[in-house]
């Protein structure tokens, strides 16, 4: 069965890959009528090019192959350890935290445009750089969120801790979007240096943990079709008056 993850692992990364410059072109404005800012195919290019990008969409597709750790093993009929169920629960911890994140930043250049970065920005002064106060951020939520799952899930099976980590992910995400669309939209519609990046990047951490919820989904259709085959397999290749 692990087969099938690294299969539906790659379609992730895939799907994300094809979908980078569509998204960025359609949120940029570029086909509903605003000013492009100089985003063009050519740009998209150039953004695959990046090693940050690379990076992040390593990042997702290590957050989806560890979200399958567990089903893989409910797959083989595995009894799963305790300590195992940690990998999923911090795992989507650290997902929920950027989505999280990514929520509220969107909100706070709505409501602020680009002074919601002045005050963040602010806020990392005595830092090496802006990025280390991001991080540090992200690593706080992430250790607050991972806290709570934990103490939610901790009695749970791992078939209910599997699923109700998903539900969580899948409506934090789509929540996330509902917050982070409108707010790109008025963002846009200012005259606006960096507050669009920020509702972007909202938009995206949203759209790209959403799919992600899929996975264990496609996983276990991969299994249950491999399943039947090999079902069918043995059917056929059963001696004849054998019971």
């Amino acid at each position: 069965m692990k087969r099938w993850a690294f299969v539906t692992v790659f379609l992730y990364s895939l799907i994300l890959v094809l979908l980078t410059a569509p998204l960025l072109l359609f949120a940029n404005g570029e086909w509903w009528g605003r000013q492009s800012g100089g985003i063009t195919l050519e740009t998209c290019w150039m953004l695959y090019q990046t090693w940050g990008y690379w990076t992040w969409l390593g990042v997702m597709g290590l957050g989806a192959a560890l979200m399958l750790i567990v089903p893989v093993d409910l797959s083989q009929r595995r009894v799963v350890p305790q300590r195992k169920l940690l990998v999923p629960v911090v795992t989507a911890a650290f997902l929920f935290a950027n989505v999280f994140f990514g929520g509220i930043f969107a909100i706070a250049c709505a409501v602020k445009g680009d002074d919601a970065l002045e005050v963040f920005f602010k806020l990392a002064d005595g830092f090496y750089s802006g990025w280390v106060m991001l991080a540090l951020v992200i690593a706080l939520l992430w250790a607050v969120w991972a806290w709570v799952f934990y103490r939610v899930t901790r009695a749970d099976v791992p078939e209910v801790l599997m699923a109700r980590l998903g539900r969580w992910l899948l409506r934090g995400s789509i929540l996330e979007l509902l917050v982070a669309i409108p707010s790109h939209v008025i963002v846009r519609h200012r005259e606006n240096c960096c507050a669009p990046a920020g509702s972007f990047w909202g938009i995206t951490t949203g759209l790209t943990v959403m799919l992600l919820c899929f996975g264990p989904g496609v996983f276990f259709l991969f299994a249950e079709r491999f399943a039947r085959k090999q079902v069918a397999t043995r059917k056929i290749t059963k001696p004849s008056g054998v019971n």
